[in-house]
């Protein structure tokens, strides 16, 4: 059973997503391509593998946790139990720079935030995105849904995939995930299948707005 059951799903191996990613590297213009799907579903994996086959000349990562709001932000909020959560994220800021991106036309190179795992913390002008680079490759849960400045961002995506792997495979990444960063097994569960869940029940209702709906084999 995938994320989204109802909805027809593609299966693809990744050798077929380069080959469709490199369709939209075409030197001289400027695409961007979107990665989406529930928390575990392996959006950050497949978009920086999808990078490094292309290489730097042809794509940039861009990801959408770069716009995680600083914890000490979330905590003045009441949101620091939900993070993650689409109002956890600073959604203007990122459809700003995706609209920057998406009409980058000058030599001028526009500096994009990432988000360190190792810190749980977003940094700031810290991924470079030059003029010339032809494919801009962003992920994120929340680039289909339908509210806030979201819409705004996905105006600028050209393509959008919805990622669908089985839900046990799916739960058993997220659980293991969190226990890399230092959750205890017990914790890591109750996130994966409390906070996480009710995160992907919301991106899983965005899915039909996807240009596909892949199962990666």
């Amino acid at each position: 059973m995938t994320a989204v059951p109802g909805l027809a799903t593609e299966t693809r191996t990744f050798e077929q997503l380069v080959q469709r990613a490199r369709t939209l590297a075409v030197p001289g213009q400027r695409h961007i391509l979107g990665l989406t799907g529930a928390p575990g579903a392996g959006k950050s994996t497949v978009a920086e593998q999808l990078v490094d086959e292309l290489g730097p000349e042809l794509a940039v990562l861009v990801p959408m946790d770069g716009f995680h709001l600083a914890n000490r932000v979330l905590a003045d909020l009441g949101r620091r139990e939900r993070k993650g959560a689409h109002d956890t994220f600073d959604d203007d800021g990122y459809a700003n720079l995706l609209e920057r991106i998406h009409s980058q036309t000058s030599d001028a190179v526009i500096y994009a935030p990432e988000f360190r795992r190792d810190l749980e913390e977003p940094i700031g002008s810290s991924i470079a995105v030059a003029a010339d680079v032809p494919l801009i490759v962003t992920e994120g849960n929340y680039l289909l849904l339908d509210h806030g400045a979201w819409p705004r961002a996905r105006r600028c995506v050209d393509e959008v995939w919805f990622l669908a792997p089985g839900e046990d495979v799916r739960h058993d990444r997220l659980i293991r995930r969190h226990e890399s960063y230092g959750k205890s097994p017990d914790e890591a569960r109750t996130w994966a299948l409390g906070s996480d869940e009710q995160n992907a029940l919301l991106i899983a209702a965005t899915a039909h707005n996807a240009d596909a709906v892949i199962e990666l084999i």
